[in-house]
């Protein structure tokens, strides 16, 4: 099965963005000639394992689950926007930046410690792609149009095991769908209690 490691924003933070898009961005000239993706696939991927085999998914789900709880619950949101060359367009993030790098970088060595082939881990760049090109566009106006977008913090209280299944050639339309296999909470930040009145010993 082809998995990834992931960061699923939650409903409200969706709503933001698809509104946000549905404003600044889906209206500008072009915009009917990429590929949109739906939001119930939206996630930033942490680790892509690609094709694992199922007799090693209860290692691999044991691992995420401790690689999760290694690492505190953090504050997220969605923010501005980028692209990768002319191919596709993204939203970004900001906020628990270090954090979401360090939950991605135990979700890799979870992977490899698994015995899942991957690839060589690269320095972590979050992004939630948002539209496909088949064919190189200029989506610069369209990462101009995001950049004043600023969503709603969330916690991230967790971490997402999520199965993709690629879209069927010939489709027209057609998208990739995903499945959340498992979620693995992340622990909570600890917190110190009120210092206790010290008596004045009269």
């Amino acid at each position: 099965m082809r998995l990834f490691a992931a960061v699923l924003p939650p409903a409200p933070a969706a709503d933001e963005l698809a509104y946000a898009l549905d404003q600044r961005v889906r209206g500008l000239p072009g915009a009917d000639g990429l590929r949109w993706t739906g939001r119930e696939g939206w996630h930033f991927t942490l680790a892509f394992m690609g094709e694992v085999d199922d007799r090693l998914l209860p290692e691999l789900t044991e691992r995420l689950g401790r690689a999760a709880h290694r690492t505190d619950a953090f504050s997220l949101r969605l923010h501005g926007g980028g692209r990768f060359g002319g191919r596709a367009l993204w939203a970004g993030a900001a906020g628990g930046i270090a954090e979401l790098r360090r939950l991605s970088e135990r979700a890799y060595a979870a992977a490899n410690r698994t015995g899942v082939p991957m690839e060589e881990h690269r320095a972590y760049h979050p992004h939630l792609t948002v539209a496909r090109s088949r064919t190189e566009t200029d989506l610069r106006p369209y990462v101009t149009a995001l950049d004043g977008f600023d969503g709603t913090p969330w916690e991230v209280g967790e971490l997402a095991l999520v199965q993709s299944r690629l879209p069927v050639d010939g489709v027209p339309g057609e998208q990739p769908r995903y499945e959340t296999l498992a979620r693995f909470p992340t622990a909570r930040p600890t917190t110190r209690p009120a210092a206790e009145p010290v008596a004045d010993g009269r």
